[in-house]
């Protein structure tokens, strides 16, 4: 079944594919080379001397009871999902406000998910609730059989804390659902092929009547066969209710549509790469990915917001002025918006730390002034109450523990109502931030965890993500405390363009033909961790999952001299092929399309699987990913290790966890032992043991 591979260079990569047959998720051959890897995988690295302690420790670091229960607050109760060593499936839980803010919250268990999956025979995995306005007692409740993406919708009433019999019910998808009104659900289909884009998202757009059956639901909206997805919301602002229709087309562009009570679907006249949308007091707050000129001239630039009279335009059809609420600043992001009742907050990345803003609309016009949170670390907004005053945010650093800071009157009056325990000595150590040089001249932030007092280099764990606009901020992580800082090592986080650390044209500097640029900041933040003498090329480990799968995996075969050990989590490696692999048609926006000779040719020159060299000394590579993997699918890491050991790199080792889905989700003893086995790895590799 396996023919022997043609050797490759840098230059020339190979098309020769001997191992397509790994690309069957389920087949019996692929799941007996699965077994047989994680054999030698799990012999070698749970075979260690240090892994037991490793594995217990981030057990009870994952499922500890003092860990924070985040949460939000409804109308008076405050929502938590909690998971621990009892209830490994975990608890959909509340408690009200009040007692949320005490030591120990009397919390009120809704649903039980060990119980269900007894009940069952079926592990279940929480996934989403949506809650019926305005009362919040009936929900739609998402759970998904194998911790992947595609999950079940079932009709729960939380007062009885049961479901509802001949409620609403649909099988596992990828569709969504929220309700319209207590007999009417908004479903965003993706059940049948036809409903489905080349994606395997919803493409249409339903309302499913109470007592009615689900294939009967009357499409209402659609999207073309080659879109992303469609998407619904309803929003409440005031006294009136918007339900929003969203047609989109790739990551980073969306026709947005209102469908107005004549029933026609009108659409907004704005730009495609529109971004952190809101609607408060009438008005449509928004981003833009590039430039935009208004028709009334006003000038909107990426970073920015805007606001115009969504009111105005619904009852007039006229787009009416656009309204400036924030102007750009240098090196300062928008991550993210969110409202209460009464005002708007947006929550901004300045040089990669946070701040928050609140928001006031009097009279026409805006006004805005800081909310006086903790500076220097990751401030960020955590719960935003839509129809009450309450809202919370959250603060942490590398060497901070997370913080709930609580505040019942728009951010008024603050509080720090949780703070989870040091879970390792920070005391030694020392956060710092400098820049490398990449290829092209750009400064590359990053990030660096280590002993105040470092003599000389220690094993050092760089990790990276640069993709998707999606940005690295600083975060206290226990288990990479106790299992990697307080043994002396270091860590180094690298803010490489492809990220959102700055905004739409960091993300857009590694785009499509691009991408060389993040991996040349890679590359860069590596050279310099080595020259400042943090570590030496031999005991530099590199760590990256989904997209950062592909980083370290391009960083392997493009700079192997440079590590001493490299990781690479649940990937994207063969760019030659990932969009025959659902759901990888939905990154075309991102990487580009592979069906194209353009795109195929820059796709070409760093795809990690077609340039894997026989001759090239790499240093151990550690491969993990999931059967149940439905956004990124386990072929890629499959076909690499295959390729690596046929190419003769013997210090490869492969796992495939069997449940968990792309972000690991449900049963934490499986993270804590796949957790712990990477730690072990690396302090292997980069202590010259492997």
């Amino acid at each position: 079944m396996t023919k022997p591979i043609t050797k490759t260079s840098n230059s020339t990569p190979s098309t020769d594919d001997p191992f397509l047959w790994l690309e069957d998720r389920t087949s019996k051959e692929s799941l007996d080379w699965v077994h047989g890897q994680n054999e030698v995988t799990v012999g070698e690295l749970q075979g260690d001397p240090s892994y037991q302690a490793a594995f217990q420790t981030a057990l009870d670091l994952m499922t500890a009871e003092d860990n924070i229960a985040v949460g939000a607050a409804i109308a008076g109760h405050v929502y938590n999902f909690w998971q621990d060593k009892t209830n490994v499936l975990g608890l959909w839980r509340r408690t009200t406000v009040a007692s949320y803010k005490t030591e120990k919250p009397d919390w009120e268990t809704i649903v039980d998910f060990d119980q269900l999956a007894a009940k069952d025979g079926i592990k279940w995995v929480f996934s989403r609730a949506s809650r019926l306005y305005p009362d919040f007692n009936l929900c739609l409740v998402s759970m998904s059989p194998d911790g992947g993406d595609a999950s079940e919708m079932r009709e729960f009433d939380i007062e009885s804390k049961s479901f509802v019999e001949d409620g609403f019910r649909a099988p596992a998808s990828k569709s969504g659902f929220g309700w319209l009104d207590k007999d009417t659900v908004i479903v965003s289909a993706a059940f049948e092929e036809a409903d489905k884009t080349q994606s395997g998202y919803p493409r249409v757009i339903k309302l499913w009547k109470r007592g009615t059956k689900l294939e009967d639901a009357t499409p209402i909206f659609e999207a073309q066969k080659e879109d992303l997805a469609v998407g619904a919301a309803v929003e409440f602002d005031g006294d009136r209710r918007y339900l929003i229709l969203a047609r989109t087309l790739d990551f980073f562009a969306s026709h947005i549509f209102l469908r107005l009570p004549s029933g026609q679907n009108k659409r907004l006249p704005l730009p495609d790469d529109m971004t952190d949308t809101a609607i408060f007091r009438d008005q449509l707050v928004f981003g833009v990915r590039s430039p935009w000129t208004a028709p009334d001239g006003t000038s909107c630039k990426p970073d920015g917001l805007y606001s115009l009279d969504l009111a105005h335009w619904v009852d007039t059809g006229t787009l009416g002025p656009v309204e400036t609420l924030l102007e750009p600043a240098y090196r300062v992001s928008i991550a993210g918006i969110a409202r209460t009742q009464d005002r708007l907050f947006i929550n901004l990345m300045d040089n990669v730390r946070g701040k928050v803003v609140v928001c006031e609309r009097n009279d026409g016009s805006w006004a805005l002034k800081p909310v006086a949170l903790p500076e220097n670390g990751n401030v960020g907004l955590s719960h935003a109450e839509h129809f009450g005053s309450s809202v919370s945010f959250s603060f942490t650093d590398f060497l901070t523990p997370s913080s709930i800071i609580w505040s019942d009157d728009n951010g008024e009056t603050l509080a720090t109502v949780k703070s989870q325990p040091a879970r390792f000595d920070a005391s030694p150590l020392i956060s710092e931030q400098f820049e490398a040089r990449s290829k092209d001249g750009t400064m590359i932030p990053y990030f660096v965890v280590r002993q105040r007092d470092q003599k000389g280099p220690v094993p050092t764990l760089l990790y990276g993500y640069g993709g998707f606009e999606v940005p690295l901020l600083p975060g206290y992580a226990g288990v990479r405390g106790r299992l990697w800082l307080e043994k002396g090592n270091a860590y180094v986080q690298a803010c490489i363009r492809g990220g959102g650390e700055f905004g739409p044209a960091w993300h857009q500097a590694a785009l499509k033909g691009n991408r060389q640029n993040g991996f040349d900041d890679f590359a860069a933040v590596a050279q310099d961790v080595v020259r400042r003498g943090i570590a030496t090329a031999a005991s530099l480990g590199i760590q990256g999952g989904s997209n950062g799968g592909l980083l370290t995996g391009v960083s392997l075969t493009q700079h192997p001299e440079l590590f001493g050990a490299v990781i690479i989590e649940v990937p994207l490696l063969d760019m030659l092929r990932y969009t025959e692999l659902p759901p990888g048609a939905s990154w075309a926006a991102e990487y580009g399309d592979p069906s194209k000779p353009e795109d195929a040719k820059w796709l070409s020159a760093y795809s990690p699987y077609q340039h894997v060299d026989a001759g090239a000394a790499y240093p151990p590579v550690l491969l993990t990913t999931s059967t149940a993997d439905d956004r990124v699918h386990p072929g890629h890491a499959r076909k690499m290790a295959a390729r690596l050991h046929e190419a003769g790199h013997a210090r490869t080792l492969f796992f495939e966890e069997t449940e968990g889905g792309h972000g690991g989700r449900g049963d934490r003893r499986p993270q804590a032992a796949q957790t712990a086995m990477k730690y072990v790895f690396l302090q292997r590799a980069l202590s010259g043991k492997a």
